[in-house]
């Protein structure tokens, strides 16, 4: 779930500024080779494929999560769990966001207990997502571990949480967007980052 408004923009950035794009900082190329990286660390890490669960956070970390899946099965000849997860009820910021909120399903197909979870999200911000879905993964059960992948960190924690597996660190003000665009909804791969353009 890609952290944008209201997390991703400023809540007091004027309304009326618009977002330019200020850098293209990963290619088609540069994401999958990231994804094929972070798929190679999550089974040398755990020790392999078994007993693994790859949990997508809607909606991009869902096509991440997918990616990561495909490519472990290359790599070992095993196709790994996949969970979608929907943490919309579960969000700190549920009653601001709307007075009725767009909820869609959560779907982890296999019993987690004592299965190590790799939490799957495009961008890490403030880490207040990552937060909520750790919160639903336990109402499933009690996972052996928790772990998290995520495409890009840009920083700027408000909760101490970091990410087991980052394809890419870029520092980030709090004005600028991290947007992770994917072929499946975008008609492309890239990731760029977006500035509020100034005030005339």
């Amino acid at each position: 779930m890609t952290e944008t408004t209201p997390k991703t923009i400023p809540a007091d950035a004027p309304a009326m500024r618009s977002l330019v794009e200020k850098a293209r900082i990963m290619s088609a190329d540069d994401m999958r080779r990231a994804i094929s990286r972070l798929s190679h660390e999550i089974i040398e890490r755990i020790g392999g494929p078994e007993d693994v669960i790859i949990c997508g956070i809607r909606t991009r970390g869902q096509f991440l999560a997918e990616r990561i899946v495909k490519k472990i099965k290359e790599i070992e000849d095993v196709r790994v769990p996949l969970g979608i997860l929907d943490i919309t009820l579960y969000r700190d910021d549920l009653q601001t966001v709307a007075k009725q909120p767009v909820v869609r399903s959560t779907e982890i197909p296999v019993s987690i207990v004592d299965k190590h979870v790799v939490l799957v999200d495009d961008v890490l911000y403030t880490g207040r997502t990552i937060r909520a879905a750790m919160d639903e993964v336990i109402d499933f059960g009690r996972p052996k571990t928790i772990q998290l992948a995520v495409l890009v960190d840009r920083g700027h924690r408000e909760f101490p949480i970091r990410a087991d597996y980052v394809g890419k660190n870029v520092p980030t003000s709090q004005n600028e967007v991290v947007k992770v665009q994917f072929a499946e909804v975008d008609g492309a791969d890239s990731v760029v980052v977006l500035e509020f353009e100034e005030e005339s």
